[in-house]
């Protein structure tokens, strides 16, 4: 009977050994699904990434040319404006030698100087001023008694701001007490 007794735990036990099998190969099946579709999460996401990299790369590329496009014309208004003294200019050179040169060429000066103008072009003031050196480069010193000292004595090249910024600096001589 002893021997009855073990053979039936024995295959309670292995049934229930193979219950347990069961049970572990569907988690195990669960498991391996679950990491499938987290496979095919992390393909998905590095085809995200790729073709956000890629997008990312054409952004670039048409952004620089575009700020390359836009340097390369941006004085074309000015230009355009130009252009018209430039013509002036040359009709003033190839009209008859009686005509009154100095008076076209004053015409031209006057309306190159409106353009420029208009573009925010302004001369910087410097005989008389204090010396700045945000607006003024020293090439001389000079004693001289009726100047203070840093005081621009003479302007020995004009200079000029575009809106607010100084895009060159008006050459000067400067009043230097002993």
């Amino acid at each position: 009977m002893n021997d009855k007794k073990e053979l039936e735990k024995l295959k309670k036990d292995l049934a229930h050994l193979e219950s347990d099998i069961l049970e572990k190969t569907r988690e195990n099946q669960a498991k391996d699904d679950e990491i499938q579709d987290l496979k095919v999460k992390v393909e998905d996401y590095h085809s995200q990434v790729l073709r956000l990299q890629a997008d990312f790369d054409n952004y670039k590329k048409r952004s620089e040319k575009e700020i390359k496009s836009y340097v390369k014309y941006a004085n074309e208004g000015l230009i355009i404006k130009v252009i018209e003294v430039y013509e002036d200019l040359e009709r003033a050179l190839k009209a008859d030698k009686t005509h009154d040169l100095k008076k076209g060429v004053e015409m031209i000066y006057k309306k190159l100087e409106v353009i420029l103008k208009g573009e925010g072009l302004c001369e910087i003031d410097a005989s008389g001023e204090k010396f700045d050196p945000y607006k003024h480069e020293a090439l001389m010193v000079e004693y001289n008694e009726n100047y203070d000292e840093g005081t621009v004595i003479e302007e020995l090249g004009k200079g000029y701001t575009l809106d607010s910024k100084v895009i060159k600096y008006s050459m000067v001589k400067v009043c230097k007490k002993k």
